[in-house]
């Protein structure tokens, strides 16, 4: 069927196609008066992820998509959780309403509790809207526009209380926990402070790290005196040994180095050479005989003797410098060690101190940081406000939401349209009417003795009022 075909049917069925139209259009309109008008009432929500009355904020102002949209869910599931329409019912007290009681008797039989089929009817009839923004629409139908409205303020006022009671509730708890928890630290922080303080007392400790410097700065000064002496020791031996080996090859003294070096012996040496000059002078004036140079001989022996002495003095000092820079030596050697065996003791203690320290740390960080979530939840506790605000409260419709008489009716010419159509194209098949040349070319054996054209104007005044022109057929 070509669109001409369609519309010369039409046409042609006209009044059937508006009759099945009128109907339609008709029974939607009967039907959308007849039916109990419903009235919707919203109120907007407004969701801030910054929590003004939280010291932990728990949730941060920019959330991940998914994160967002979760959350969004959640308030959603709290919203038309059976908790807060209970909530609803007690604060609105529908169980005293004659009306819902007598609904309740007639629906139930008898059966459940009042409260309990009141919140399902209630959230059958709730619809929670999210959009892109932070956003919840709650929105109630109901018979009552003003009982709509209520219904609506009181899922956001339950909403809101809801809100503020899981939050804080746990808060308490948590508060009560960490008080408990708080007297079990402070006991153990006490504890640690006094074995510390014990300790300090015990062992005579001011500040470990500058006794334990002063040691160490103690140990390195004998350290280095021991390597000076033992150098000192190393060279007054040596000496010793060069002036035996000097003696043992048949030497004398006189070429030791500390003998040359020695004013006093130079001095000595000095006088007898002179002496023995002034005697070799007399001796050759006088000869030997004579009284000066028995008494300037006599004093030449006696410088010997005293260059002698000095010399085995200073032999004698040599060996008796070893022997004292030896003992020396091994004195602070025992001092060395004794040294190493106290700055021991002191690690040790120093060590034993630290494990009591980081005990008192540990201890203090534990109670410090159980102060501070206990004082942080013991403030959460004490919250009056949730992090939602009701933006725009539920007002009383003024038109009802169901039902829409105007869509009603533009769906009933859609449809009325439709089935018309569908009617006259039915009857159209089940009695086909020949309306054209070519339907009578799709009828078969049918013989085709002419056309008559469609009446023109022109005609009508050549051939008077009626007359009609026969052509003859194309074939």
């Amino acid at each position: 069927m070509n669109l001409n075909l369609f519309l010369s049917v039409l046409r042609a069925r006209w009044s059937v196609f508006a009759l099945v139209l009128g109907l339609t259009v008709l029974a939607a309109v009967a039907v959308s008066l007849l039916l109990p008008k419903t009235y919707r009432a919203t109120a907007s929500l407004l969701l801030d992820y910054k929590n003004e009355q939280s010291m932990s904020n728990a949730l941060h102002p920019l959330l991940q998509p998914h994160e967002r949209l979760s959350h969004m869910q959640t308030q959603v599931d709290i919203i038309t959780s059976e908790k807060v329409a209970r909530k609803v019912v007690r604060d609105l007290k529908l169980p005293v309403v004659p009306a819902l009681r007598a609904d309740f008797e007639k629906h139930a039989d008898g059966k459940g509790s009042i409260e309990d089929w009141l919140v399902a009817a209630l959230l059958d009839k709730l619809k929670v809207d999210t959009t892109q923004s932070n956003v919840i629409n709650v929105s109630y139908l109901a018979g009552d526009p003003r009982f709509s409205a209520q219904v609506a303020n009181a899922f956001a006022k339950a909403y809101i209380d809801t809100m503020i009671e899981l939050r804080v509730n746990p808060t308490r708890q948590a508060a009560a926990w960490f008080d408990e928890q708080l007297k079990s630290l402070r006991t153990s922080l006490e504890d640690a402070q006094a074995r510390l303080t014990k300790y300090h007392r015990k062992k005579g400790i001011v500040s470990a790290d500058e006794r334990l410097d002063v040691e160490n700065a103690r140990l390195g000064e004998l350290s280095t005196q021991a390597v000076r002496t033992q150098d000192q020791t190393i060279d007054w031996k040596s000496r010793g040994q060069q002036a035996h080996e000097l003696l043992r090859r048949g030497g004398t003294l006189d070429e030791l180095p500390e003998v040359i070096a020695n004013p006093h012996i130079q001095k000595l040496r000095s006088d007898l050479l002179q002496g023995e000059a002034k005697l070799q002078e007399l001796a050759t004036q006088y000869g030997a005989n004579y009284p000066q140079y028995q008494r300037l001989l006599s004093e030449n022996r006696s410088l010997r003797e005293k260059i002698d002495a000095e010399m085995r003095k200073i032999l004698s000092g040599l060996e008796m410098s070893a022997r004292q820079s030896g003992q020396r030596e091994a004195e602070l050697k025992n001092a060395m060690t004794a040294q190493r065996s106290r700055l021991l003791d002191l690690k040790e203690d120093r060590d034993e101190l630290m494990v009591l320290t980081r005990n008192v740390e540990s201890a203090q960080r534990a109670y410090d940081t159980a102060l501070q979530r206990g004082v942080i939840n013991q403030v959460e506790s004490h919250a009056s406000q949730a992090n939602v605000t009701v933006l725009n409260p539920a007002a009383v419709p003024a038109r009802p939401y169901r039902p829409r008489v105007a869509l009603n009716i533009v769906l009933s010419v859609a449809v009325g349209t439709m089935l018309g159509v569908g009617i006259v194209i039915l009857m159209e098949m089940l009695e086909r009417r020949v309306r054209r040349r070519e339907d009578l070319d799709n009828a078969g054996d049918t013989p085709l003795l002419g056309v008559l054209n469609a009446w023109q104007p022109d005609e009508r005044s050549r051939y008077g009022h009626g007359a009609r022109r026969a052509l003859p057929s194309p074939g």
